[in-house]
This record gives structure tokens, sequence and C-alpha cells, in this order.
């Protein structure tokens, strides 16, 4: 007898351009979008957990206003109408920002939105709740569950966010990543994700895990949706300053031992993508990296961990329980490393991430497996962050693209980087290549 195969919660939420467009043109009602969602959560989500709490009154409430606001032909902006998910470490006004924290099982309601959240609202979008994130956003797993298959991880630490996306029950969410916790989960949903520049993201309202890369990403079904997302939430002052992408880009595929631990399947996809890259009219080139990948590896998770470790230093003191044993691993291994050592090290990384943008001036933007392989199986291991924590701590965009199914059927991902500060051409770039993955991976 064949092995029962096991069942997908995965479906496409739908275009966030074309849903808004159809929201300002009068044939979609903010109202009827929003019951669409929650009838798809009543369908997925005791199979997918993706979601802490779902605000539905409060969304419902909101949804009248915004329809009211549609109709009379006032549009509050690019996201008018459409329902969003907030990763459960980011404060929003009326719901408890819980962290998937035993410790903070009794905190009180936010008393305002972070400032994100704010944006997001300034723009037209309503709430629709707030969905899981491993504890303090480190690797304590979440309830969470991959769309795909449910047996494994939708990665961390914004699991519920790409999982929520990935199985339809919204069209965009907020995440935040400190080492690889926006561009992983996206690659093992089969989603995209947009990691801005290390840092260009207010994170007042949310809780910090290290300071010094902590990014708010942005979460949609395909590129376009992410990128769309992200434009109508950054700052205005980085709206003054766009440049468009030239129609053809330089792109490179640093060569490093670090990639070794990748599995042949996602290889595979990273060939593959290139080949559609090159095959469009873009230069794709390999090139030696100048720098050891691990050791950036290494250096961000230690400088991390002493930032974690700072900050959370309350976290030991508490009753046995209070928290999860990894992150108290974790604040332990931060606070037992020397200042003068993370100084060092901090030092030390800037200066290799500095050589890897001079060593490759020419290139417009980076292209790299998203991780060695597909989401692991159980919810223990949220997977591996090897290969984007060096790009995290580089500080540049960050876009997951998704790029097929490995043999095992789960979906693979690469990510596509650029030079700090260079968040403007990425926009137009990753809508480029991601139109050249979906036809290279239909």
């Amino acid at each position: 007898m064949a092995a029962k195969s096991t069942p997908s919660f995965v479906e496409d939420p739908g275009r966030i351009r074309g849903l808004t467009a159809a929201i300002a043109a009068g044939r979609l009602s903010p109202v009827e979008l929003v019951e669409r969602y929650l009838q798809r959560i009543d369908t997925a989500e005791a199979h997918v957990a993706a979601w802490r709490v779902v605000d539905r009154e409060r969304a419902r409430a909101e949804a009248e206003v915004l329809a009211r606001e549609a109709k009379a032909g006032r549009m509050r902006g690019p996201l008018h109408g459409l329902p969003i998910a907030i990763k459960d470490i980011i404060d929003v006004e009326g719901l408890p920002t819980r962290c998937n924290s035993v410790s903070r099982a009794n905190v009180a309601p936010a008393t305002a939105d972070a400032e994100i959240v704010l944006q997001l609202r300034r723009q037209g979008a309503l709430i629709l709740g707030k969905v899981h994130t491993t504890e303090f956003a480190f690797f304590d797993p979440s309830p969470a569950r991959n769309p795909h298959n449910p047996e494994h991880t939708p990665g961390g630490s914004s699991s519920g966010s790409a999982a929520a996306v990935a199985a339809g029950m919204v069209p965009a969410a907020l995440g935040t990543q400190t080492v690889a916790s926006v561009n992983r989960p996206a690659a093992y949903c089969g989603i995209a994700a947009f990691k801005p520049s290390t840092r260009s993201t207010i994170t007042s309202g949310i809780a910090p895990l290290a300071a010094s890369y902590d990014t708010v990403g942005f979460y949609g079904f395909k590129v376009d949706d992410a990128v769309t997302l992200y434009e109508a939430a950054r700052s205005p002052f980085a709206k003054r300053h766009t440049a468009p992408a030239s129609p053809r880009q330089v792109i490179v595929i640093p060569e490093d031992p670090h990639l070794s631990a990748a599995t042949a399947d996602a290889m595979a996809a990273l060939d593959r993508l290139a080949g559609a890259l090159s095959a469009a009219g873009h230069k794709v080139a390999r090139r030696p990296s100048p720098v050891s990948f691990e050791r950036l590896f290494n250096l961000q998770r230690s400088t991390m961990l002493y930032e974690a470790g700072r900050h959370y230093r309350y976290a030991i003191d508490l009753a046995p329980g209070q928290i999860g044993e990894k992150f108290l691993a974790a604040v332990r291994d931060g606070l037992a490393m020397p200042f003068e050592r993370y100084v060092a090290e901090a030092r030390e990384l800037a200066t290799l991430g500095e050589r890897v943008l001079a060593a490759f001036v020419e290139a417009d933007a980076f292209l790299w497996p998203a991780a060695p392989g597909t989401a692991p199986k159980g919810l223990a291991w949220t997977g591996d962050p090897r290969f984007i924590s060096p790009w995290t701590a580089i500080g540049g965009p960050i876009v997951t693209i998704p790029t097929g199914a490995a043999a095992d059927g789960l979906p693979l991902g690469c990510i596509l980087m650029a030079a700090p500060g260079r968040d403007a051409e990425m926009c137009s770039l990753a809508r480029s290549v991601g139109e050249i993955a979906e036809r290279a991976f239909p």
C-alpha cells in the first residue's frame, strides 16, 4: 500500500496591488476581503497554527470604516483596505505583545502601535491580528507549522508571518530579522520577503534582540507583493532617494567553502536561476570570495549574543520555566563575552564586510541559496541560518526569491542581496528577478 501523502495547506492569498486596485475601483470591498481571509483562517489555522490572536471584530469594524472611505473616494494610501498580520514581538495597540514567552503570559495590552504599524495604518492597512514568533525572536520554536507540510518547521523567528501568508490566510505580514529570521522562513514556506538595509527601519515599539541587527522585514506571496509592502511602509525620507535600476545588471555569485553545506537541490536551484538571469540579459559572474563567510557567520552570531545577553540579563534570575532553554543559554553565552572581545569582533566584522563590497564593486547585486536545504522535519529546530546571517551583517537589502521545490516536495529559495543603502534600486531589480524566477520555476 502506498504511503499516505501529507496534505498541503498552501493557498495564494492574491496580489497586493491587484487587491488594492480593486478596492480603489469599487470592485472589491475591504469588508469582503476581511471576510475572505477570516474564512480561510477558519479552514487552515487548525493545521498551520500561525496565529497567536485573530483580532476579528476590530478588523471587521476597521474594514467597515475603510469601505465607506473607499466608496467616497478617500483612499488613505496604497494599502487601503489591505489586511496585514503582525509578528508578536511588534506592538499593536490593544493587544498584548507576548513574544512567545511564558515570562510575558500576563503582560498588559500595548497602549500604542509600534511606529511601523502606525505607518501601515497611515497607508490604509488594517491589522488582522498577531502571528507567532519564536521566543524573543531567537530559536525556541513557536507552534507554527509549514503549510507545505505541517510536519516541518516554517522556519524562524518570523514563523507565523511566513506561514500565514503561505497558507493564504493574509496577503501580507511583518516580521523581523536579526540573523535570518525574515528571509529563511520565506524560503522554507515558498514565498517572498524583503529585508531592507540592516537597521534602516524604525524599531520603536518592537521587542529587541540585538540592536545592531534588528530590522523589520516584509512578507508577500510573490516578490512584487513583498516589495510593494516595503515601499508603502518605508521612511518618507527614503522615498526621496530613489533611482531606477538599469534593465541589465551585474549579479555576482560569491564562491566560498561556506556553500559546501548546500544540498544538491539547493545548488541546482541557484544554477537554474543564474541561467535564467543570464538568458534574460543580466551578467551573472561567479567570483571567489575575498573573505571567509564562515568567519562572517561566526562573528555575526557572537556579537548578536553579546547584545542579547546585555538586554535580557534579567532572564537568568526568573523562576525556572519562565524562559526557554535555547534563549536562556544564549543570554548566558552573551554575558560571558568580555566587552573587549565584542568590540574587536564588531570591528573585524565591519572590515570583512567592507572587503566583500570592495572586491565586488562592479556588482549591482549578489545571489546565493537562502538555506542549505528545505525546511527540517519537526518543530524543535527552525533551520540553518548560515547562508543569510553573513549578509545581514554586511548590511544591505536581502530579498527571498522562491525557486521551486526540492526532491522532497518542499520549497527552495534563493536570496538576492545588494550593498547597504541600495534599497530603492533593489526594489526594481527584485521585481525583475522575481518575474524571471516565476517563469523559470512555474
